[in-house]
């Protein structure tokens, strides 16, 4: 039974995830231990052998008889001890009072609990499956023997791949023990819970009095505030991301809140949506857009879906079950393109009148992202997104009565390359004049102009297309672009994006120059002394021989 399940992987009908838990699973089979079937439990299968006695006496030596059941029983004890006619009749079969352990009732699970050994409907439908999920600390326990017990009795394998997840610990990596009082349980994340209710939850189970103390004393340095409710989603959608840690998962609450906050965060982008981008009794005009001109950064925006339903799809793929990569493809979509930066861009289109066809194609592409970024996320956030979907305006057009039954945006496809070149150009000009405010103090309030040079004219061109993009991000005023850095109005600092391209910020009323001048002044004092420093070590005689090239 161990050969079978041990060629059974190393052909690869069987397929461990993560693969190198294949080298236990060959370790464990490959030096099998006798196993101890019996145990003293109530529950589990009882053990099918019986002891047969004869007027009070044990029937010879050995008065254990196995068989399905007491008639069996008693048909091989008249063959085993030859016995009459009259003394089988007379003979009683008491059955062991102790159960199989839990692993041999648990490894017949697969079939078992089909109809087997009978050729049920079920058995026919629904064995074997396709994948077990399990925790990687009972590969042996349970998976190895469902694979063995199930190529013995049926001679097919239970399923075809085991996916083993990570063990959660606390966050400081260590096991989860009553003793620790370090036992995170699920609904106190999702419920919320106070430090005291943790601490009345302590002396409600079995943790003897001596560790009460210890175990508290974790509780109050992890927990002084107790747990926030986080709610089931922030927590799926934790773990789920965890899963890229290996082994254990150091499980920190506050990862989870920042989740939790997340989900606020879809809330705001529907409610505004609802409230602001989108006209009451708005109805999309739109809901195709092949072929369809639209603005740079609406282009943008299906790209960037389009690249995040890709990631999501490819973590979600038989085989693979990279969830941190769906996790991160879709907080990134949701975070940093679609709130950072395109409902930024749609702000400005409020003050346009409702019949600007921009502004209306706008709209019909921010309902598009916003209805298929909630399908994309819904398997990994199914309550919130459920709830969201059902808040978007003409839900009820698209098909059906629930995002659970609606199909998984795999049809995005607008991944376009050289709007990703030129929107990217487009977000470095925007960090560099961000950036040159915050060295300059300046808020806000303060939208300084800004002149873009260029050393050709594709990129000056779609500086100059989309000045309203830069002005919007960076907060800014007038963007323009000239033809050389003479053209640059005087009173004006700048910054070099990179080899193509450089924002000028006209300073001039803004700035106090002589304290900037200043502090330029001290900051290169500064580079000059760590200069000279290395200059000294550079001199010494040993430096070429000590300091590797």
């Amino acid at each position: 039974m161990a050969a079978n399940s041990v060629e059974a992987v190393k052909n690869k009908e069987l397929k461990i995830i993560p693969d190198s838990h294949e080298s236990t699973w060959f370790h464990f089979l490959n030096n099998i231990e006798p196993w101890c079937v019996s145990r003293q439990l109530w529950w589990g299968h009882r053990i099918p052998a019986y002891q047969c006695t004869l007027n009070g006496t044990p029937c010879g030596e050995d008065p254990w008889i196995v068989a399905r059941s007491v008639d069996e029983a008693r048909v091989k004890a008249t063959a085993k001890f030859n016995l009459s006619a009259e003394d089988a009749a007379k003979i009683e079969l008491n059955q062991d009072a102790d159960v199989l352990d839990t692993w041999f009732s648990s490894a017949l699970w697969p079939f078992s609990t089909l109809g087997w050994p009978n050729q049920t409907p079920d058995m026919e439908k629904f064995f074997p499956g396709s994948l077990l999920e399990t925790g990687h600390d009972i590969l042996f326990f349970w998976v190895a023997r469902m694979v063995m017990m199930s190529l013995h009795f049926t001679g097919k394998l239970p399923f075809s791949e085991v996916y083993l997840h990570a063990m959660v610990r606390d966050r400081d990596g260590r096991k989860m023990s009553k003793q620790l009082g370090n036992v995170i349980d699920p609904l106190d994340v999702i419920h919320g819970i106070t430090l005291q209710e943790l601490h009345d939850k302590l002396r409600q189970g079995n943790l003897d009095a001596k560790e009460i103390p210890k175990a508290e004393k974790f509780q109050k340095d992890a927990f002084p505030e107790g747990i926030p409710e986080c709610g089931s989603d922030a927590l799926r959608f934790g773990l789920l991301s965890y899963t890229q840690s290996g082994r254990n998962v150091n499980l920190d609450i506050n990862r989870i809140v920042g989740y939790r906050q997340f989900c606020n965060k879809l809330w705001n982008v529907v409610r505004y949506v609802l409230y602001y981008a989108l006209e009451p009794g708005y109805k999309p005009q739109q809901t195709s857009f092949e072929g369809v001109d639209l603005p740079l950064e609406c282009q943008w925006i299906l790209s960037r879906l389009s690249v995040a339903v890709k990631e999501c799809m490819d973590g979600f793929t038989e085989g693979t079950y990279d969830f941190a990569l769906a996790t991160q493809a879709a907080y990134r979509f949701w975070l940093y393109e679609l709130c950072d930066v395109f409902l930024e861009l749609t702000k400005p289109l409020r003050n346009v009148p409702a019949t600007d066809a921009r502004r209306i194609l706008t709209q019909d592409v921010l309902l598009y992202v916003v209805e298929a970024g909630l399908r994309m996320l819904h398997p990994m956030m199914p309550f919130v997104t459920e709830e969201l979907w059902h808040r978007l305006p003409h839900w009820e057009s698209l098909g059906s009565e629930s995002i659970m039954l609606t199909k998984y945006p795999a049809n995005v496809q607008f991944h376009n390359e050289s709007v990703e070149s030129k929107m990217k150009l487009l977000m470095e000009s925007i960090t560099a004049l961000r950036a040159m405010k915050a060295s300059y103090n300046l808020t806000n309030k303060q939208k300084p102009d800004v002149y873009v040079t260029a050393t050709n004219a594709a990129v000056a061109e779609i500086a100059s297309q989309h000045a309203l993009i830069i002005e919007t991000l960076a907060v800014t005023g007038t963007v323009t672009a000239v033809a050389s850095d003479s053209d640059v109005p005087a009173g004006c600092g700048v910054t070099v994006v990179n080899s193509d391209i450089a924002v000028h910020m006209m300073l001039k009323g803004l700035i106090d120059v002589e304290k900037e001048v200043a502090k330029l002044t001290k900051n290169l004092e500064g580079l000059k002394k760590q200069l000279e420093t290395l200059e000294k070590k550079m001199a010494m005689p040993t430096y070429a021989t000590k300091v590797p090239e």
